[in-house]
């Protein structure tokens, strides 16, 4: 319904949602009444800005936008109707304008309640009428009173070992926001949401949120397998087995999982399963596993949190020989949060459709049956929920000769523009989008057009808005940029050698074909000058957000694999470098250290990382063997190569467990040596693999074969490239002569070991920082399927409570500046460079970590660059030195435009703690100027004034699932 909201002389419709109810502080159950929103704001308004502010059209304008997201809110987390708390209302209200940045507002707001709240409690407290007898409405229709000794003991139970939480203030809080006649679910959701917002004041609330939601998700699993009608935490010391049991019976028997589990010694692996683990989890952790992971049928999860990675570790075992203890060992591994495994093998491990592969590479041949079946190719992955990269570099470009038609071709775009409507298609098997990146070499003569497919301007039948794109350049064209040369343009049907050179056999070939074009021999040409097009590229890079820059030379000339093929292309999210050919779609199958799970006591604990990554190593290979393969050239590639890519997360919570800024050179130091014990056990496992099951098919003639390992590989990049146009670390602590002598008597049983990717969603499951990552806000509200919650960075509110600064003005100052720390004056030096968000840490931070982390990579990382106050200077600087620094591949570039105005350098009445944001902390950002450089290149100051980029600015931390690639992981 429409509802007329006329605070003063304003009038304004907000749609209000339909049966919702709210429940007044006395008890009395009332309809929702949108306009009253607009009331309390507008009320709001006057007490700071005077009558006048009733009839401004700023406010009016605000009030109408700002109620209806609130409106939107509810709807969302209560999309079938349902009851509030006036004070949750109220909650929403102060939050909206503190995310407007009207501060003043919003503190006379906050003081208007904390006023009649003190008048309430003078007058009797909030409760003026006994609170109704309490009943609770049955699955059946039928009502019994509400058990308030269960509530009770589920709270306690949820707060057991947590400090700083109180069981007695959920309970209390939760009873105002229940009525007569509730649900047994509407009981649960009372208890989460109001555990869920004390988060913001301490975090340890987040795993009460989620042990009491673990409440409904055992009522939901053991009532449909027959186990029990509801289960305290403490009943499933005895319930998980039988629930295990029951679960793989019901699973078979609806044909979603794998017969063979049938065949485990079932008694063995439920005695196994540790039900004090659900504790470990997150409440997003928790919820991100039952909104995508948890097995369902008719949209009933029967699969609880031990059962499932118990699920994943059998399928991963099916072929081992003694399937039980390794299956265990798996699940000691999962469960424990010491790695995890990719979403590929969560979704589908064990059961019978077992597509576990995470990323597929393919190269498109030039001619029609070809493109349209590597489409078709694309589709079958992308079902499976398979994350793509396709090399189109040879295709030829717009304007070639057709010989069989005597006409020319229309270049490689359109073919571009069906690889993006069938991803928009085929989705992730209807679990997830479809997702594909297309690679374009930068010699290609319809670069210029591939640059420009993602802009919303132009003919949108030449546009590409739901596919990534990536620029797969050669050193060459980097040396010309360097040296302010030309560069010129071909097409592959008159230079397709060029396609499968890299290094100085590409530059000779290529200057081969620019004397063609001089003598007059090759005729379809253009040439450009390089630095034009380097600030095309990044123009759009900064503008669309793509196409990504990845490196082809470094990617070949340390490729192990240089022997079998090329590598002609990344994947979807630009961490893996592997061969593809037309009789090969290159597979990689991916999982993380937790790394944070192995800093014990402040340091990096090798002998544990050793044990974790030699399971998860064995478990990556078991991948390969178990995989279901929805097209023959990916299974024939697998088989032969046998890739993995053993990958970390945590990064950024290792580094706050060590006391240490990312922004440091101790931190660059620590991202060289953890990486190193990891390529070092890695190496060692696949090589022990190998004595027991034999190296990979073509391991002969491999670099591997040959001793040199990653490490080693710089030399060849700097032989070919030039002393001129690299400058690598190359140190090292590890005695790697061992490895390679156990690699010369063992061989390798993996092509390519190591991968670092996003890790987008598994990290959430975990609960710690994704990937490689820096923290992207301190503090932010998290929106998903359940509501709007705030996510808070624990280890800083440690930190401030340990120093007496943890207040509610610190929250507020926190909320306020989007969870930067840098303009709050209590806040010491030190915690503000420890805490530096990632736009807050300059970029070069990042690429000499990842730098040092590269040398030990047989693949690459996805690595997201942060620039505050973009501006070409900037990007042609972080990008040069990422080449420079020998990096394979970067990913995403989130940008913040120089015109950018940050609240802390506006006066809005700030907080008493809050500076004029006039400091910065050691090694973080300044603020960005307004005014871009009078000497930087002009390509993208002419696209930055006026604008903060559209597509490559940096999304909210509240979409988490942005900030990195969920395809792959």
């Amino acid at each position: 319904m429409d509802t007329t909201l006329t605070p003063g002389k304003t009038s304004v419709n907000v749609t209000a949602p339909q049966q919702l109810r709210v429940i007044k502080r006395n008890g009395d159950v009332v309809a929702f009444d949108a306009s009253k929103i607009g009331v309390a704001m507008t009320k709001a308004f006057i007490a700071v800005e005077g009558d006048n502010a009733g009839t401004s059209s700023r406010v009016r304008d605000f009030v109408a936008q700002a109620s209806q997201a609130i409106v939107e809110a509810f709807q969302r987390r209560l999309p079938d109707g349902g009851t509030l708390h006036i004070e949750d209302i109220q909650d929403q209200v102060e939050l909206a304008l503190m995310r407007a940045g009207e501060q003043k507002v919003a503190r006379a707001y906050v003081l208007y309640r904390e006023e009649h709240a003190r008048a309430r409690a003078a007058a009797g407290g909030d409760i003026e009428k006994p609170h109704p007898t309490l009943n609770v409405t049955l699955p059946d229709g039928s009502r019994q009173p509400l058990d308030l000794g269960r509530v009770e003991t589920l709270v306690h139970d949820a707060c057991e070992e947590l400090a700083n939480v109180e069981p007695g203030k959920i309970v209390e809080d939760s009873l105002k926001n229940l009525y007569d006649g509730v649900t047994i679910d509407g009981v649960s959701q009372a208890l989460m949401m109001t555990a869920r917002t004390l988060v913001e004041k301490e975090p340890n609330y987040t795993y009460v949120t989620a042990r009491l939601l673990q409440d409904s998700l055992r009522r939901e699993a053991l009532s449909f397998l027959g186990i029990a009608e509801d289960a305290t935490y403490s009943d499933m010391a005895e319930l998980y087995k039988p629930a295990f049991k029951a679960y793989v019976a019901k699973g078979i028997e609806f044909e979603q999982l794998d017969d063979k589990l049938a065949e485990f010694d079932l008694e063995r692996l439920g005695d196994a399963l540790d039900h004090s683990r659900d504790n470990a989890f997150t409440y997003l952790g928790l919820q991100t596993l039952y909104d995508r992971y948890f097995i369902h049928k008719d949209d009933v999860r029967y699969e609880l949190p031990q059962v499932m990675f118990m699920r994943v570790a059998m399928g991963l075992a099916l072929n081992e020989d003694d399937r039980e203890a390794r299956a265990i060992e798996f699940y000691e591994l999962l469960s424990s949060f010491d790695y995890m495994a990719s979403t590929p093998t969560l979704f589908n491990s064990g059961t019978q459709r077992s597509q576990l592969s995470s990323c597929y590479l393919t190269t498109v041949p030039d001619d029609l049956d070809s493109i349209y079946s590597a489409i078709r190719d694309n589709a079958l992955l992308s079902k499976w929920a398979g994350g793509l990269g396709n090399d189109w570099t040879p295709v030829r470009a717009l304007g070639s000769y057709i010989k069989g038609t005597n006409g020319k071709s229309q270049g490689v775009v359109p073919f571009l523009k069906v690889v993006n409507d069938t991803a928009v298609a085929v989705n992730q098997g209807g679990k997830r989008k479809g997702a594909v990146c297309a690679y374009l070499e930068t010699w290609h003569l319809d670069i210029e057009e591939f640059l420009e497919l993602r802009k919303n301007t132009g003919d949108d039948r030449r546009r590409t808005h739901d596919m990534n794109t990536a620029n797969w350049v050669p050193d060459l064209f980097m040396k010309r940029v360097f040296d302010d040369q030309e560069w010129t343009l071909f097409s592959p049907s008159t230079c397709p050698d060029l396609h499968d050179l890299y290094g100085a056999a590409f530059e000779k070939r290529y200057a081969e074909y620019e004397e063609m074009t001089r003598t007059g021999q090759l005729k379809l040409f253009k040439r450009v000058k390089a630095k034009d097009l380097w600030r095309k590229m990044l123009s759009m890079l900064f503008e669309t957000g793509h196409p990504w820059i990845t490196f082809k030379d470094p990617c070949n000339l340390r490729s192990p694999q240089q022997h079998a093929g090329v590598v002609h292309s990344s994947n979807l999210c630009t961490e893996i470098t592997l061969n593809t050919s037309v009789d090969e779609i290159a597979v990689c199958n991916l999982g993380s250290i937790n790394l944070a799970q192995h800093v014990v006591d402040g340091e990096l604990d090798d002998a544990k990382l050793q044990r974790t990554v030699r399971t998860a190593v064995r478990m990556l290979d078991n991948v390969i063997d178990i995989n279901y393969y929805a097209v023959p050239q990916a299974k024939r590639s697998n088989l032969k190569h046998r890739p993995v890519g053993l990958g970390i997360m945590g990064f950024q919570d290792a580094l706050y467990k060590q006391g240490i800024a990312y922004a440091s050179q101790e931190a660059v130091t620590f991202a060289d040596r953890s990486m190193e014990l990891v390529s070092y056990h890695a190496i060692e496992a696949s090589s022990d693999l190998a004595a027991e099951r034999g190296h990979y098919e073509s391991f002969e003639g491999s670099l591997w074969s040959q001793g040199v390992l990653p490490i080693d590989s710089i030399e060849k990049l700097r032989l070919e490239r030039g002393e001129k146009y690299i400058e690598i670390d190359t140190s090292a602590t590890q005695d790697w002569d061992r490895i390679r002598d156990k690699i010369a008597a063992q061989g390798m049983r993996n092509s390519n070991v190591m991968a670092i990717a996003p890790t987008a969603t598994i990290s959430n499951i975990c609960g710690v920082s994704q990937s490689i990552e820096p923290t992207y806000q301190n503090l932010f509200v998290k929106s998903n399927l359940s509501g709007e919650f705030t996510v808070v960075n624990a280890y800083l509110v440690h930190d401030l409570k340990e120093r007496g600064l943890w207040d509610e003005v610190m929250i507020n100052d926190l909320k306020y500046y989007d969870g930067s720390v840098q303009p709050i004056d209590r806040i010491p030096d030190d915690l503000k460079a420890k805490y530096a968000s990632a736009f807050e840490v300059e970029p070069k931070w990042l690429v000499e970590a990842a730098a040092r982390r590269q040398k030990w990579i047989d693949q690459a990382q996805s690595l997201n660059l942060y620039i505050q106050g973009v501006s070409g200077k900037k990007l042609d600087v972080t990008y040069r030195m990422a080449w420079f620094r020998g990096l394979k591949t970067t990913y995403y570039l989130r940008a913040l435009g120089a015109t950018s105005v940050e609240k802390s350098t506006v006066d809005r009445g700030k907080l008493n703690a809050v500076s004029n944001g006039s400091g910065t902390a050691p090694g973080a950002a300044p603020a960005p100027s307004a005014k871009p450089e009078a000497s930087e290149p002009r390509g993208i100051e002419d696209f930055l004034q006026g604008q903060s980029g559209s597509g490559s600015r940096a999304p909210s931390a509240g979409d988490i699932d942005e900030l990195g690639c969920e395809a792959c992981q």
